[in-house]
């Protein structure tokens, strides 16, 4: 298990790009790597390769954080067939307010890093000309 303090592990970075909304970049050896040449992309993985001991540190919570957020949405699904047993009665928002919690943070990670959230966490209705 890394220290609070190494450095991100190509396993946390694939958790981290995805959280802030961007895709997979694929090997390196891949003749398709068009990625680099857009700006926001290549500070990406020069900020989350260069990050001060804290930095990680607070990355890694980050990502913990999310995670759980993430594992949320996933077990919610569990209350979906019941609106309601003895006094028990289902927040019929739950699936979307934990999403905009979850997504809400994933932002927050893209914000600490300085970096604009990627484009599966824009939304989809923005038109770029």
């Amino acid at each position: 298990m890394a220290d609070a303090t190494d450095p991100l592990t190509d396993d946390e970075l694939v958790t981290v790009r995805r959280f802030m909304g961007y895709p997979a970049m694929g090997g390196i050896n891949s003749s398709q790597q068009s990625w680099r040449f857009f700006r926001v992309y290549g500070f990406n993985e020069w900020r989350l390769r260069n990050l001060a001991d804290a930095e990680v540190a607070q990355v890694r919570q980050y990502v913990k954080d999310i995670a759980n957020l993430e594992t949320a949405i996933l077990t919610a699904s569990d209350n979906l067939d019941t609106d309601q047993a003895a006094v028990w009665t289902h927040n019929k928002n739950e699936v979307q307010d934990r999403m905009g919690l979850f997504n809400r943070w994933r932002r927050q990670l893209c914000q600490f890093l300085g970096v604009p959230p990627g484009p599966g966490l824009r939304s989809a209705n923005r038109v770029v000309i």
